[in-house]
């Protein structure tokens, strides 16, 4: 990647592009790109220095980017096939690299702290490098979230030798990556258009097993059941929130707090508070804690850095939080992590009536998942179910959210509804607690929201 002063990126609103974006802008480089819809992390990454546009025709691709000698063009999996600046870069000669193999390069260059799973993947990885990032030992982060104690997605040090990746399996992308130490959190079957079984799901998990670097580690959750494929030389440990090599004890809930005692082969460490106290975040926790331990950070440093983390934006983000009104939105978008999202709810917020707006991602993950969605929604007072957010995808008949629909528990309120009607039906409805789900655009309209559950 050295020759290069310009790189330019093909989908470049994406939030694990931007990191990107942000990394090649401090090394001084041109930095510019398309994407399909003008966003917040465009209008930010455009005050930052990237020449970004939002209609697919190379005749607006600036000069700067249309040489082959001097730009390196980065995209990702979610461009179709299609694309017109793609086909341009194309036939011109252009080096294109995938995200993952740009971030797979960097995994090479230093020590890369890589979490994998289903879920689970962005909170944890953003606590591991705040928990670094607070240490002496210092990291650099490409996250898939915008951390509330930082703004960004992106953290730079000069003189770390550690770097924090989120490692995604949508479209085998993890498997660019050499990790020094990774985590696994979770694998449940997900991206069935990509792999088609659940099976080749878990053999991806099983080969990325395999590219951890001789001397580094592996942390599984005990849970996870596939074959796991070490180098001599690697270290496997496993956690769970009471059971592992790394778990908690002592765990103390109520009161909006939550602190538990960290069981740990490396050092144990007392009275842990999480800054984001909800229950899933123990396992996120001790996950990170994982992470960090294995890099050097020590006791009291995790101790400190743990309690003042802030959380990710859309990871159980807490807009309003009043003993007459909670409103909060949260990524979660696949049945495990809206079960998980839910049954921490319930813990947190016991006894109260609990609604979600839901809005499914992807016809594919719609199409396959259906029964396991309405189950998980179920567990629910109340759903709002809006259309399906179709990202990459083209619709398919007969997938529409009517199937979730359908498969909802018979006495629960339950209601179809566009994502326009959101601020009406908030304005004229009474909730308790309120909670946006899904990884589609309904969450650009938890500003308005908010403002008419305040006013109220």
């Amino acid at each position: 990647m050295t020759p290069y002063t310009s790189v330019y990126f093909l989908g470049a609103g994406g939030i694990g592009m931007s990191a990107l974006e942000r990394y090649f802008l401090k090394q001084g480089l041109h930095v510019g790109g398309y994407d399909r819809t003008p966003s917040p992390l465009t209008d930010a990454l455009s005050k930052e220095g990237a020449d970004l546009h939002f209609e697919d025709d190379p005749e607006c691709i600036p000069e700067k980017f249309r040489h082959p000698e001097h730009t390196l063009v980065v995209y990702t999996p979610a461009i179709p096939a299609d694309h017109r600046e793609m086909a341009w870069f194309k036939a011109e000669g252009f080096e294109l690299r995938k995200r993952a193999e740009v971030l797979g390069v960097l995994t090479r260059q230093k020590k890369g702290l890589c979490v994998a799973g289903t879920h689970g993947k962005t909170s944890t990885s953003a606590m591991t490098a705040h928990l670094l990032h607070q240490s002496s030992v210092g990291c650099n982060a490409f996250l898939g979230g915008i951390t509330k104690n930082y703004g960004t997605n992106y953290l730079l040090s000069e003189t770390s030798d550690y770097v924090v990746i989120e490692a995604d399996e949508f479209d085998r992308s993890f498997h660019h990556l050499r990790p020094y130490a990774t985590v696994i959190t979770s694998a449940d079957a997900d991206h069935l258009d990509i792999y088609g079984t659940e099976a080749a799901y878990l053999e991806s998990f099983a080969h990325y097993t395999s590219l951890i670097q001789p001397g580094g580690a592996l942390v599984v959750h005990r849970d996870l059941r596939f074959e796991e494929r070490l180098q001599t030389g690697v270290r496997r440990y496993d956690y769970a929130r009471t059971e592992g090599d790394f778990h908690a004890e002592n765990i103390r809930i109520g009161g909006g707090r939550i602190v538990f005692d960290l069981v740990s082969p490396i050092e144990n460490v007392r009275d842990i508070e999480l800054g984001v106290p909800v229950s899933i975040n123990i396992d996120n926790g001790i996950a990170a804690c994982a992470l960090a331990q294995i890099a050097g950070v020590d006791a009291d440093s995790i101790r400190r850095a743990m309690a003042s983390f802030g959380g990710v934006d859309r990871r159980f983000d807490f807009k309003i939080k009043t003993d007459k009104c909670v409103f909060l939105s949260d990524y979660a978008h696949h049945p495990a992590e809206i079960r998980q999202s839910i049954l921490s709810l319930r813990e947190v917020f016991d006894g109260r009536k609990i609604t979600a707006i839901f809005q499914p991602h992807l016809y594919t993950r719609t199409r396959d998942f259906y029964h396991e969605f309405a189950d998980a929604l179920s567990m629910l007072d109340e759903v709002i179910l809006l259309d399906i957010y179709p990202a990459r995808e083209a619709p398919i008949a007969g997938v529409t959210s009517q199937i979730i629909f359908d498969c909802l528990r018979p006495d629960m309120q339950k209601r179809l509804a566009h994502k326009e009607d959101l601020p009406q039906i908030v304005e004229e409805g009474h909730f308790d607690v309120l909670v946006v789900l899904g990884a589609g655009d309904a969450d650009n309209y938890c500003a308005q929201l908010t403002e008419i559950l305040q006013r109220k």
